[in-house]
């Protein structure tokens, strides 16, 4: 069954693409992995950056959430500041996981914490307390890693 959905979900994806996101699979072409490249809206900080994100998809998709990291760095309160690029995301965790959940929504949920990150339930303490007391900072830090890391296309790690 999972592989079923993830390929109508893949195939959704791709006919009707979400905006700001690029979705391919990886050269070996499981629909368990998903390459994501998300351009946040050019209201956000993360703009004009692109983002890499890694979706794996368990084999007991739908029942299991999927697993998501950021392969491109990014200075974020909910995503880790380094290079796992773990990502807080409530409708990931498994008490929140419902089996109705499509992917779109999880990229639009990600899309989302681009857009208005989430201080209060944060991955990085220290990143969330600058957001929270020193935006301007915060922005600063946010933009600069931009420029440092998410320019160009990104690096997705061979599967």
């Amino acid at each position: 069954m999972s592989t079923k959905r993830i390929s109508k979900e893949f195939a959704e994806v791709s006919q009707t693409p979400i905006e700001g996101f690029l979705v391919t699979l990886p050269p070996n072409n499981s629909v368990h992995t998903w390459h994501v490249t998300l351009q946040p809206p050019a209201s956000t900080t993360f703009y004009p950056g692109r983002f890499g994100i890694v979706l794996t998809l368990p084999t007991d998709y739908p029942f299991k959430p999927p697993v998501v990291k950021f392969v491109t760095r990014v200075y974020h309160p909910n995503i880790t500041n380094d290079s796992l690029g773990n990502v807080c995301l409530a409708i990931l965790k498994a008490e929140n996981w419902k089996p109705s959940t499509k992917i779109a929504s999880v990229l639009e949920a990600l899309r989302n914490l681009l857009v208005e990150p989430q201080p209060d339930d944060p991955l990085e303490e220290r990143i969330a307390d600058e957001y929270r007391n020193d935006r301007e900072a915060w922005e600063a830090k946010a933009k600069a890693a931009v420029t440092k890391y998410a320019l160009e296309d990104p690096v997705f790690p061979a599967s």
